[in-house]
């Protein structure tokens, strides 16, 4: 049995900024089935395979009994205009995914203690395995259930002490607990400063977003051999990758705070450079700039066609 004491622990000398954990349990898949029903995927048809696996962690480990959730908090306090409403605040450093599969394996290394270390690559995958958007796992419905935050009405993960600039990651573990989270209440209220901003309406309701409809989709999501529809274009104004309305008007992120994590700090081309014209760039040279970093998901095709059709 593992100690909820020591994850705790163990997640802030590792440099995470919130760690929980909750009991494995099923997912009610009527909220995921309306939600495709309604075609708000869009082109992510990743998210209509694997429902099994989504909707039961034991599908992905068999045995499964916990799930860890960590939140790492990415803000930077220095404010960039060129980069504002151009490019997501997220996707302006190293990619994420290494970083934060980096802080889960040694968290869970030390949490599974001398059984970890003394096990094959392939035998610790039978005991834990490790996640950040790499396997159909409901991140959110997780981060909630550990305690990490709520859910937002614009979907995303609300903390009290960082708002809501943070990234997400799991480990699924055979092991239980001594110890388990508890939620937290959503603290939205009457508040929807998010769904009056978004300029698509790409929330069409308290917590339910049309991905299909959201910036964020059209820009990296969207096939890049593909035109962004015209609703869109006409409301995407100068953003390029991304965007971050709805959680710039939120209100819980007054509370955010400045990341200690270097790695998140803005690569210099974009910090010093501001945005290129990437229909300058050649694509040796752009996988050379931004090949480690979110960019790298549309593509220098996908950045091109964003950039013409900035406002």
């Amino acid at each position: 049995m593992l100690s909820y004491s020591d994850l705790q622990r163990y997640g802030i000398e590792l440099g995470i900024h919130k760690t929980g954990v909750a009991a494995v349990n099923g997912i009610a898949r009527d909220h995921l089935n309306e939600w495709l029903q309604r075609g708000y995927q869009g082109q992510m048809s990743y998210m209509e395979r694997n429902q099994e696996k989504r909707l039961n962690p034991g599908e992905l480990l068999p045995g499964a009994r916990s799930i860890i959730s960590i939140f790492v908090n990415y803000h930077q306090e220095e404010q960039l205009p060129e980069l504002d409403g151009v490019i997501s605040k997220y996707a302006r450093s190293v990619d994420y995914h290494t970083v934060l599969k980096d802080m889960l394996h040694d968290l869970a290394k030390t949490l599974h203690g001398e059984e970890a270390e003394s096990l094959t690559r392939r035998q610790r995958a039978q005991v834990y395995r490790v996640f950040v958007d790499s396997a159909p796992v409901m991140e959110k419905h997780w981060a909630t259930e550990a305690g990490i935050g709520w859910q937002g009405k614009h979907s995303n993960i609300i903390t009290r002490e960082y708002g809501s600039w943070g990234f997400l990651g799991e480990i699924i573990t055979v092991e239980e607990f001594d110890q388990y989270s508890i939620e937290v209440p959503d603290l939205c209220g009457t508040c929807t400063a998010c769904i009056d901003a978004c300029p698509t309406q790409a929330i069409t309701e308290p917590y339910v977003v049309d991905g299909s409809k959201c910036i964020s989709y059209a820009t990296i999501e969207l096939d890049s051999t593909e035109d962004i529809p015209n609703d869109l274009q006409e409301n995407m104004d100068s953003w390029i990758f991304g965007c971050d309305i709805c959680q710039d008007v939120c209100p819980w992120n007054r509370f955010a705070k400045q990341s200690e994590v270097q790695s998140f700090i803005p690569i210099a081309d974009l910090k010093d450079g501001g945005v290129p014209d990437f229909s300058r760039m050649d694509d040796e040279a752009f996988k050379e700039i931004f090949g480690a970093t979110p960019l790298d998901r549309p593509g220098l095709k996908g950045l091109k066609r964003n950039q013409a059709v900035r406002h």
